[in-house]
């Protein structure tokens, strides 16, 4: 079920509340540890009973300090790490006289929690200042060669970007100043007269360092200290000339994608009800999807629903510990590279070792702030999610592979089956592309493919998927779109592309392409090859009918499709 976005005052009211709970709750808890202390004294340690001294302890070394008894915490953590040396001792008879010790400690915990300071509210932990966003697509270069800027301008343009070209820091930063934003801030390293570097005077133009948007270098040298100081202004790209434009317009692609970007899928696993919401909470407001599992016997059915990008888990929880379930989910093959992050007040690094070895990637120890865990959790899922793409997406492009295409389709043909809605599935081929490559070379050729790439992220839904199918071929899956709409989304893209000018040496051209689509309604048990095939076919049909058009399966000029 969708969420409403939590505000920062129903978020710090649903905070407190929970360390309202925690404190009502804490009397008692606190009782039973002593019962359990008291209990062992009786019996002389047995090993069921040190066991579920340790658990509670642990539990409590973990929660204290999240809900502002720091102190709590830490005493706790002693204690719990006494009660694990004497269950490493195997059974071995616990004396007396310590025991009487840990109910005494014990007894001083509750002492503590009445008469201790509680740590001020921390403050909520969100992502980095949402800044003001500028206009979608609109680029600012920063370029005292004019000529050159104009030509780069003219080729980013050609990928429908809007390019405001300035030729100095200083205009730049009267127009941050005057209020304008760009979504995107390009800038050359090096300047004339007097040899200005960007990488260190763009710190002094507090316009252009307010903008907060994607900042960009480009430059004809490639020095270590430029880079560094570039590094450290957070620049996210270093770009050396003579350009290669299509991997400068993939990497801008990525920034604005990345802004915005699905939300982070976190999936926790503790056994302690209060931490577990309170960590849910934090990373909701962080804007991520956080869901918390009750019982870790259907983690994997848990998975599978929401399909998470990191698991936050615990590492001593009864029953079934957290190397017990991240070894479960490494059993399955699909969820062998789903980041684990053990979430746990263990301190002792052989234990935290021994631990990771077991299926897990870090490990964070609580009691954690809430700016840590957001911090950690959101690095970590970046991460992934950079890997990930680099392996399933094109280089060229920055869309999926060919297999990863064809497995995206199966993926949504299955979903199509369950939901009862249409599934669109459509390939793309650019005219006569050979010729281009021949006329103009493969970099200009590059070009025309990465404007294709462009203009169909632009123009198509966050749900629907992309694909380069082949070299100069793309393949697009639209979830719950009927074949007509397909088709009109088609026809515009086509009619956008060849209007496009592209040039070289001082020449200008344009290009086409032709479309062919097949639906998931025209077969009751087509499979994902099925709709390709049906799509290629239509595909042929446009080509064959002259090219630069979009036939659609089931035309009257198509090729009658035939279930295999």
């Amino acid at each position: 079920m969708h969420e409403e976005p939590l505000t920062p005052d129903h978020v710090l009211a649903q905070l407190e509340q929970l360390r309202k709970d925690y404190f009502d709750r804490l009397p008692r808890e606190l009782e039973t540890l002593g019962a359990l202390a008291r209990q062992l004294a009786d019996e002389r340690g047995t090993g069921e009973g040190l066991a579920s001294l340790h658990q509670r302890l642990h539990k409590l070394a973990g929660s204290g300090g999240t809900f502002g008894l720091s102190g709590l915490s830490a005493a706790a953590r002693a204690l719990e790490q006494r009660v694990a040396g004497w269950i490493e001792a195997e059974g071995l008879p616990v004396d007396t006289p310590l025991l009487t010790r840990l109910l005494a400690d014990i007894e001083a915990l509750a002492e503590m929690a009445v008469a201790g300071e509680v740590d001020g509210m921390r403050l909520l932990a969100r992502g980095p200042a949402e800044a003001t966003r500028g206009e979608e697509g609109r680029v600012w270069l920063v370029d005292d060669d004019l000529f050159q800027g104009q030509e780069l301008a003219r080729q980013l343009e050609s990928f429908g970007y809007e390019v405001d070209l300035f030729p100095s820091l200083e205009e730049a930063d009267g127009a941050a100043l005057g209020g304008e934003r760009p979504a995107i801030l390009i800038s050359d390293v090096y300047f004339e007269p007097g040899g200005e570097n960007a990488t260190v005077s763009i710190s002094g133009y507090a316009g252009l360092m307010a903008l907060e948007c994607p900042l960009l270098f480009v430059s004809s040298r490639d020095d270590f200290e430029s880079r560094v100081h570039a590094a450290r202004l957070g620049a996210q790209g270093y770009f050396l000339k003579p350009l290669d434009v299509p991997r400068l317009v993939n990497r801008m692609v990525q920034l604005v994608e990345q802004r915005n970007a699905a939300p982070e899928r976190i999936l926790i696993v503790d056994d302690d009800r209060e931490l577990a919401a309170h960590f849910r909470l934090v990373l909701q407001a962080a804007g991520m999807q956080a869901d918390v599992l009750d019982d870790p016997r259907s983690i994997m059915d848990r998975v599978a629903a929401i399909r998470p990008e990191l698991v936050l888990m615990d590492l001593h929880m009864p029953q079934y510990a957290g190397p017990d379930l991240a070894g479960l989910i490494r059993q399955y093959e699909s969820w062998d590279s789903l980041p684990i992050v053990y979430l746990s007040a263990e301190t002792d690094l052989g234990r935290q070792v021994a631990a990771m070895s077991r299926g897990a990637d870090d490990f964070l120890t609580k009691p954690v702030s809430d700016a840590q865990l957001v911090a950690a959790v959101r690095a970590r899922v970046a991460r992934s999610r950079q890997l990930e793409a680099q392996i399933a997406r094109d280089s060229l492009t920055g869309l999926l592979k060919h297999a990863a295409i064809k497995e995206a389709i199966e993926v949504e043909v299955s979903r199509a089956r369950r939901t009862g809605k249409p599934l669109a599935v459509a390939l793309l081929d650019i005219d006569h592309f050979k010729a281009v490559n021949d006329t103009y070379g493969h970099a200009t050729g590059d070009v025309v493919i990465s404007s294709v790439a462009m203009l169909l992220r632009q123009r198509m839904r966050n749900t629907d998927i992309i694909g380069r199918y082949g070299g100069e071929e793309f393949a697009i899956a639209l979830p719950d779109c009927p074949l007509e709409h397909a088709k009109a989304l088609l026809e515009d893209i086509r009619r956008r592309f060849q209007d496009v000018r592209f040039s070289h040496a001082g020449r200008t051209f344009s290009c086409s392409l032709s479309a062919g689509a097949a639906a998931s309604t025209q077969s009751a048990t087509g499979d994902g090859a099925w709709l390709l095939n049906a799509a290629d076919q239509a595909l042929y049909e446009a080509k064959r009918g002259g090219r630069n058009r979009v036939c659609v399966a089931g035309d009257a000029t198509s090729t009658q499709v035939t279930e295999s």
